[in-house]
């Protein structure tokens, strides 16, 4: 169990550190292209929904059958929906400074972005901690999942404020702030739930973590896919992350 568990804050850590990619790329090179992010952020909701369908919420339904494990699923979903009604934040390609380039209104906007993304990192290094224990491969697909959205979230911070301040070190400490959060939520994950973990308790963290999934690939990652690239490249990638997950997971039983 101890192994599992250092696995599990390993990948936390990985995925949410992928902010800081993000904020390299910002500020290395030029922004990517808008099909290539519509495809990426597409293929992290169709690998996060496939994997919370068939592999957590289904772990759910045999650990605590049927109508809990539905319950504890919807409840993950109306959390995270009020999380965003509450700390809302966007991607780089869902802002628009055309209209306004003030310096102090990019500066702001960085730093909100960037509360903003550590709120919601939060629950997602729960998310994946929880999968690992379930099992480390399903770990693995959680935290690549979820690496490839927060790369985007990386840009959407460091951009502005690098545009505001002129400082890369700035641009990526923000950065790099906005994805701690997501091993802390892992880290806060184990120092509560471990020492009362069963297969009950389990049941009900894995039908949450569903819910948070879903919740995060349809009203996150799908619109910001679409904002990028509005034609065929997101629901390509949606199909594209579904198959591939499918078939690891077959590969794996």
């Amino acid at each position: 169990m101890e192994y599992q568990v250092g696995i599990a804050l390993l990948l936390t850590a990985g995925a949410g550190l992928s902010t800081t990619f993000g904020s390299v790329l910002g500020l290395a090179v030029r922004e990517p292209g808008p099909r290539f992010m519509g495809f990426t952020l597409g293929f992290s909701a169709g690998v996060m929904i496939l994997v919370s369908f068939v592999e957590l919420l289904q772990g759910s339904i045999e650990s605590i059958e049927f109508l809990p494990a539905l319950l504890g699923f919807f409840l993950g979903m109306a959390g995270i929906f009020f999380i965003d009604l509450l700390v809302p934040h966007e991607y780089i390609g869902q802002q628009d400074y055309a209209d306004d380039r003030s310096v102090e209104r990019l500066k702001r906007t960085g730093l909100l972005v960037a509360f903003g993304i550590g709120i919601h990192n939060f629950p997602e290094g729960m998310a994946t901690f929880a999968g690992s224990l379930k099992d480390v491969n399903v770990g693995i697909a959680i935290a690549v999942a979820i690496a490839i959205h927060n790369i985007p979230e990386g840009l959407a911070v460091s951009a502005p404020v690098y545009a505001s301040t002129g400082s890369r070190r700035k641009a990526f400490l923000w950065s790099f702030l906005s994805g701690v959060s997501e091993p802390a939520g892992a880290a806060l994950a184990a120092l509560v739930l471990l020492p009362f973990l069963s297969a009950t308790v389990l049941g009900w963290i894995l039908a949450g973590v569903a819910g948070i999934m879903v919740a995060i690939s349809l009203d996150e990652l799908v619109p910001a896919a679409k904002s990028f690239d509005t034609a065929h490249m997101p629901i390509l990638g949606v199909i594209t992350g579904m198959l591939i997950m499918a078939v690891s997971l077959w590969l794996l039983k």
